[in-house]
């Protein structure tokens, strides 16, 4: 990667955006002869790859569905999803020499970091003679206008570039420090593509002053919940933190929370509360409730929950009725969070370039030939565990397979 100099180059494709999606498309191109060229503002490639999955990159699940993604257009992520799977990402893996495991629910992490990853796409852009600009502010793009067919003009602090096809991969606006910019979605504007408003997902949740006052001291305490908002549910662990709730649970369901909505929590997920407690009830009436729960749950927690609405006491005296409202307080645990963190810690963004003018088949604008849209910065949204790596590659290979 090299500082560029302020002449003007002309290529077949400029990339915008050195992250998943734009690597992947850019040695595609480049296997196929085209003279690729990727443009990115930062002072290097693949930040958030880098840290993701806590340096080990869960670069793709083995499940990956066209269910696993929220979309203004469920039926988009189809075609890309069908052509390029998580086998074929595999056997790039593989091929490459990266030790991998399998962590759970078919999430993928790299068995030493995520530089492994990296490395590989830096590898397949070298080997497809791609050539990458970091430190590259792009300031307009444009056609010309006395030639609307001809190619592209790219106005950076490289210098002029003009270019046949643009691929913009440029991200969403998630964890800015990384550089996340909205200026995809500006140039989606510009040839006249719709934005669906985004907001921060998978993320933490925040809570208020009154509600991290009820659950201190659990900070750094997990529990495996199912967490539910509207008619999605999660099963997955949960973390306090000193600001609100964290966790895979946590960050799954923020992708379908809205602010002055609540989430449901089931505290105990892998029991019928109910019977449980009838049960204890009879085997041990002289047992407390909140020893009995602390079978099942962190006795911090249990305490927390003791002191919001349910009295401790021994089992033998609650009525029927007491304990059937007990057990529908611990499997529907109503909060309304704050907020969120926001894209401060956001690791992907909902909405973007609305999909309505853009092929599910090649990425490609329906309003401007030439250029195209991929990755993160299209209104397509994939759960946690490696779902949005699966989507950056199989976006990435479909358009670099047309451009």
């Amino acid at each position: 990667m090299t500082k560029g100099s302020s002449v003007e180059l002309e290529v077949d494709v400029v990339v915008i955006g050195a992250g998943a999606a734009g690597l992947m498309c850019a040695a595609t191109a480049g296997r196929r002869g085209r003279r690729v060229l990727v443009l990115d503002h930062a002072n290097k490639v693949g930040k958030k790859i880098l840290m993701s999955g806590g340096g080990r990159c869960n670069f793709t699940n083995t499940v990956t569905d066209p269910d696993d993604y929220v979309s203004g257009n469920a039926h988009f992520c189809k075609s890309a999803l069908s052509r390029y799977t998580p086998w074929d990402f595999i056997d790039l893996v593989e091929q490459n020499g990266i030790a991998y495991h399998e962590k759970k629910l078919g999430q993928l992490f790299c068995d030493n970091s995520s530089k492994d990853i990296l490395k590989m796409l830096l590898a397949e852009c070298e080997s497809a003679n791609v050539e990458i600009k970091t430190h590259c502010k792009i300031t307009s793009i444009t056609k010309s206008l006395t030639d609307p067919g001809g190619p592209f003009i790219i106005s950076s602090s490289s210098g002029a570039i003009k270019a046949k096809r643009v691929v913009i991969a440029t991200g969403g606006l998630s964890i800015p420090t990384m550089g996340a910019t909205g200026f995809g979605y500006q140039i989606a504007q510009q040839f006249g593509h719709e934005i669906v408003a985004t907001e921060a997902a998978l993320v933490p949740f925040t809570l208020s002053k009154e509600q991290l006052q009820a659950f201190e001291g659990l900070s750094g305490v997990s529990a495996n919940i199912v967490v539910s908002c509207g008619d999605q549910s999660f099963r997955e662990a949960m973390l306090f933190t000193h600001r609100g709730f964290s966790g895979p649970a946590m960050l799954q369901i923020s992708t379908y929370w809205k602010p002055g909505r609540s989430i449901t929590i089931n505290w105990l997920p892998d029991i019928d509360a109910l019977n449980y407690l009838q049960k204890q009830q009879d085997s041990k009436p002289n047992t407390e409730l909140k020893t009995i729960l602390s079978e099942q749950l962190s006795k911090r927690l249990v305490l927390c929950l003791m002191g919001q609405g349910i009295e401790n006491k021994p089992m033998r005296q609650y009525t029927a009725q007491q304990i059937e409202v007990i057990a529908l307080q611990l499997s529907c645990w109503d909060i309304m969070p704050a907020g969120t963190e926001g894209y401060r810690t956001a690791e992907v963004t909902i909405g973007g370039v609305s999909t309505d003018k853009i092929s599910s088949k090649t990425f490609e604008s329906q309003n401007e030939p030439g250029l195209f849209f991929i990755g993160e910065v299209l209104d397509v949204t994939g759960h946690l565990g490696g779902f949005n790596f699966q989507w950056a590659w199989a976006s990435g290979i479909a358009s670099g397979q047309v451009v």
